[in-house]
């Protein structure tokens, strides 16, 4: 990888963070979420077009990898667990179709057009997760949050989260050379699952009265600082335990989210991830190739073919999930396209497979393409499905996750 000097660095940044603001303005102009914005900047620099930024550069890869704890971490934070139990069999059933159709569905894609099995693997865990944050804005900003559809989207989409993240796990493992039968993805998911139930058993316990206790040095920002430390530190334990650092990210989140000082703490997150997250969004889409996507030239017909069908399966995968509780007599298509955007989340399985060299640029940007799609097409549809009860509804400002994938 190349190494820059401190010069260098600070002109990458003022580049890669300049394009990403303006963008991202540009994109919620037009009614999009910022996070869209983010990635065209990271296209526009990547080496398809400017050649400007190269995301395998060390220090940008661990500024971005900073960005994506912060983003598991912000997710955390706004995870109730106590909702989650009480949002009924409806939101489980929605979620557990959710990632088990758009799973199916891709892998067998991936398999019928002769791709390797590992492969096909990563490929269809891509197309498991919900973006919390880009419809939880949207339900927002149109006065729907408290509906029955919108608990149950939400609902479903943390237990996506949750269930997306041990399967990033298991296929992060699997890509690190772990043989794929069941005994082993058996062993890596109880490691997972085991490591998020103790910590949070453990935590419980210890992390209250831990913030309880630091809240009262009074030095501006040590709230804070004791919450980035615990995610850190338990990111870092996680990948000791066999686990992946966003499980122990997002498990930190978890914990503090039943504090007192949960919003303070959110707040400085957020603060902190407006300047680590952009850059994660840019180098992902920096290492778009946008010229696999010529169909002039035939050898990305192939290229082409996988990502129109991953967007199709995508988008008719979890839209089918809103049908998942019949014994619900509310709005099912309302549900099935709250499912749709992939968002962070998305992005993040597929970083994951080109940094592991599952995936070659091709079929990363592929990938890449069928985030955007469904990230682009679910805000629309959504305010056309379930438009605003008040004409005269002011939506409040937006903060965490929400604040991160869809600008303030």
């Amino acid at each position: 990888m190349e190494h820059l000097n401190v010069p260098q660095f600070l002109g990458l940044l003022v580049i890669m963070l300049g394009a990403a603001r303006l963008c991202g303005a540009l994109a919620k102009a037009v009614g999009q979420p910022t996070v869209l914005g983010e990635l065209v900047a990271g296209v526009l620099l990547g080496s398809s077009i400017l050649g400007l930024v190269d995301p395998q550069v060390d220090v940008i890869h661990l500024l971005a990898e900073l960005g994506v704890i912060l983003l598991l971490f912000a997710i955390g934070l706004e995870t109730d667990l106590r909702m989650l139990l009480k949002v009924g069999g409806a939101s489980a059933a929605v979620a557990a179709v959710g990632v088990a159709l758009p799973f199916a569905l891709g892998y067998a894609v991936c398999r019928l057009l002769g791709l390797p099995n590992l492969v096909a693997l990563v490929a269809g865990a891509s197309l498991t997760a919900t973006s919390v944050g880009i419809t939880a804005r949207v339900l927002s900003d149109l006065g729907r949050l408290q509906e029955p559809e919108s608990q149950i989207i939400l609902g479903a989409a943390v237990i996506d989260d949750v269930i997306g993240l041990v399967i990033l796990t298991v296929i992060a493992a699997l890509t690190q050379g772990e043989a794929v039968t069941v005994l082993s993805v058996a062993r890596i998911t109880g490691v997972a699952f085991g490591f998020l139930l103790g910590t949070i058993l453990i935590g419980s316990l210890v992390v209250p009265r831990l913030v309880s206790l630091v809240s009262k040095i009074e030095l501006p920002g040590t709230t804070t600082i004791l919450a980035l430390i615990l995610a850190f530190g338990l990111a870092w334990l996680a990948d000791r335990a066999g686990s992946a650092v966003i499980i122990g990210a997002f498990a930190a989140g978890l914990l503090l989210a039943k504090t007192p000082q949960a919003r303070e703490v959110e707040h400085g997150v957020t603060e902190l991830g407006n300047f680590f997250v952009p850059l994660f969004f840019v180098s992902v889409g920096a290492a778009v190739d946008i010229r696999v996507f010529n169909p002039l030239v035939p050898a990305n017909h192939a290229t082409l073919l996988v990502g129109t069908l991953l967007i199709v399966v995508a988008v008719v995968g979890k839209f089918a999930a809103g049908y998942a509780a019949p014994w619900f007599k509310g709005k099912k298509n309302v549900i099935g396209v709250g499912m749709i955007p992939r968002g962070e989340v998305g992005l993040i399985f597929a970083q994951m497979g080109l940094t592991s060299g599952v995936f070659d640029a091709k079929l990363f940007s592929a990938v890449t393409l069928m985030v955007m799609a469904t990230t682009f097409l679910a805000p629309p549809l959504l305010r056309a499905l379930f438009p605003p009860r008040d004409a005269n509804w002011i939506p409040p400002k937006p903060d965490g996750i929400e604040e991160l994938v869809t600008g303030g």
